[in-house]
């Protein structure tokens, strides 16, 4: 049984089969995450009062050697839900750091999802074929950022991370959710096509949203047309294809599952 990694459920299992979440707690303060409520925090002690886990390393490292007995059909390991594996304290803890090389020492594969755009870059050259890199983006405007998002970097830091993974020859995903503006995150998908290599995208992932007024079957709509337009894979996340009719959601399924056969063979085409 394993440890520290685990198989996440619901909404975050469409976003990765395996996970690890490194810290409790996180910095980056933002108003519309969910984890502190699963955790039952308050919003002060969720983002003051952040430490390593327990032990962490040490079962990494066991679930590490399970796992790399069939490393082949091993997904990547996802750092991190719960928590930012790159907030301020992972800057002299160096959690992240250390859990990566304890992956890659088992053979198996990882990818990052984070809200940084600097630290994150520290570790590209632990990157190998395989891992992945990704940043969540909501905002084009830093003054708009930080209410949402006090703690976290600008998003032209993290845009700029995608960027130079891309040049590191790393395979590139940004998470649009959640979306806090339609257009907004058209225009990140416009922005960014040149270095992304997929994109992930839903609705909003805590509660109610602060517009009501959004039409979420256009953007959903629209977002598809404009993915396809591009020629970019991605993933539309179940929350917002139930905003579209059925003919549409099945239609959809059919364009997903070819991504998912082409990313496959080209993982195929990598292997040794």
């Amino acid at each position: 049984m394993l440890k520290a990694i685990y198989m996440p459920r619901g909404r975050a299992r469409e976003y990765a089969s395996l996970a690890l979440n490194l810290y409790n707690g996180c910095a980056h303060g933002c108003r519309y995450c969910y984890a502190r409520g699963i955790m039952r925090r308050t919003y002060e002690d969720f983002t003051t009062n952040v430490a390593p886990r327990d032990d962490i390393i040490r079962k990494l490292h066991r679930d590490c050697e399970l796992l790399e007995k069939d490393a082949d059909h091993t997904p990547p390991i996802l750092l991190c839900f719960t928590t930012d594996p790159y907030q301020p304290i992972e800057r002299d803890a160096e959690l992240t750091r250390e859990a990566i090389q304890t992956i890659k020492g088992h053979g198996l594969r990882f990818q990052v999802l984070t809200k940084s755009g600097v630290l994150c870059r520290r570790d590209f050259p632990l990157y190998r074929s395989g891992d992945l890199f990704a940043v969540t983006l909501t905002h084009l405007s830093a003054e708009q950022q930080r209410l949402v998002e006090p703690g976290a970097d600008s998003p032209i830091q993290r845009i700029k991370a995608l960027r130079i993974a891309h040049e590191h020859g790393i395979q590139t995903w940004a998470s649009l959710e959640p979306v806090l503006d339609p257009a907004t995150a058209l225009e990140l998908i416009r922005l960014t096509r040149g270095f992304v290599d997929e994109y992930r995208i839903g609705t909003f992932n805590q509660g109610r949203h602060p517009v009501s007024t959004i039409d979420w079957q256009q953007f959903a709509r629209d977002a598809i047309a404009l993915l396809l337009q591009l020629n970019k894979p991605f993933y539309i996340k179940r929350d917002l294809q139930n905003y579209l009719p059925t003919d549409e959601r099945i239609e959809l399924s059919h364009i997903m599952r070819a991504i998912r056969h082409k990313r496959q063979e080209r993982r195929e085409r990598k292997r040794p």
